[in-house]
């Protein structure tokens, strides 16, 4: 008998400034997968479908057409509607967070510094068919 196949998970390392979360991931039963871009998880996303995806969110006012580092990913996930994406931001730039948020109302947000307790809680509400503990 085969065991289930366990539920894929991207996470995106850019910037950093967060411990590393794959031992949480696996603990949890993800198959786990760590990119260190967008670009790189791009070609990712198109052999595989996660179930989770972990970013950080860069705001960056001088992007030509877009406000962030996630727009670009989020294009991608608008055809993976079963994929949600937990973003990592830092506090002083919630308000622009929140304004990604309205445009692309199912990401999930853990401000700056984050910690285990808090991702493995917000990944167990996904698990568990809960919303956004933002």
């Amino acid at each position: 008998m085969t065991a289930p196949a366990r539920p894929a998970l991207l996470a995106i390392f850019e910037l950093g400034g967060y411990p590393n979360f794959l031992p949480l991931y696996q603990r949890l039963g993800f198959d786990a997968e760590l990119v260190n871009s967008i670009r790189k998880a791009r070609g990712w996303l198109k052999k595989r479908r996660p179930a989770v995806i972990v970013a950080e969110y860069n705001f960056q006012s001088d992007f030509r057409d877009r406000s962030s580092n996630l727009e670009t990913l989020l294009a991608v996930l608008q055809r993976m509607p079963d994929t949600r994406l937990i973003a990592f931001y830092q506090p002083h730039q919630r308000a622009r967070f929140e304004a990604l948020r309205e445009r692309f109302p199912g990401v999930l947000g853990i401000p700056h510094p984050v910690t285990e307790a808090a991702l493995e809680a917000c990944l167990r509400s996904l698990c568990s068919g809960g919303e956004d503990l933002l």
